[in-house]
């Protein structure tokens, strides 16, 4: 009985010690960004973003221990309404059947982060690479980190496969899809 209140205590102050280190986050929006490049007509390259997101992310000594987004995929903007109306179609994202992209951490080892991507009624396990930002105490008393994470899909891998062919060869939309999410938490 002694032995077991002792494991107990012990165990406990263990994982209260862990929970001291770790610092669960929530993304502040204003002052991150989730965007995209793509290929058009095989001789440029079209940017874009998403305004409508939120996550949450779980930091330990500089390493993520969760990392979970949501991107609202009618928020798709790339500066051409005719284009941006295209993207939210069917031929595309199909935002009326499909409103939401989400993206949920597996795994960090260095500065590769895996995890489970969901698009288009799809999930696949993505690996982007990440670069972290570090830690402050903001002028409010707020802990603050950030990170950025760049990775690529290709997009037909999720069913968005509208395209046509160019007279001179090639496509009009590049299959592969250039990530760039920057992140900046507050700590909850």
């Amino acid at each position: 009985m002694k032995n077991h209140l002792i494991a107990t205590v012990v165990s406990s102050l263990m994982l209260g010690s862990i929970s001291l280190f770790a610092a669960p986050y929530s993304v502040d929006v204003s002052h991150s960004s989730v965007g995209f490049k793509v290929k058009h007509m095989m001789i440029s390259t079209v940017s874009g973003n998403f305004s409508g997101f939120s996550g949450a992310y779980d930091l330990n000594k500089g390493v993520l221990k969760s990392l979970s987004g949501t991107v609202k995929t009618s928020t798709i903007n790339t500066g051409i309404v005719k284009r941006d109306d295209h993207l939210r179609s069917a031929d595309f994202f199909d935002v009326a059947t499909y409103p939401e992209m989400t993206f949920i951490m597996t795994s960090q080892k260095g500065k590769k982060v895996t995890g489970n991507l969901s698009m288009h009624g799809i999930t696949k396990a993505v690996t982007m690479t990440i670069d972290m930002g570090g830690e402050i105490t903001d002028p409010w008393g707020n802990k603050r980190s950030g990170f950025v994470l760049n990775g690529q899909v290709n997009r037909k891998d999720f069913g968005l496969n509208w395209n046509k062919a160019i007279e001179t060869g090639g496509v009009v939309v590049g299959d592969d899809v250039k990530m760039t999410i920057e992140v900046e938490g507050v700590a909850d």
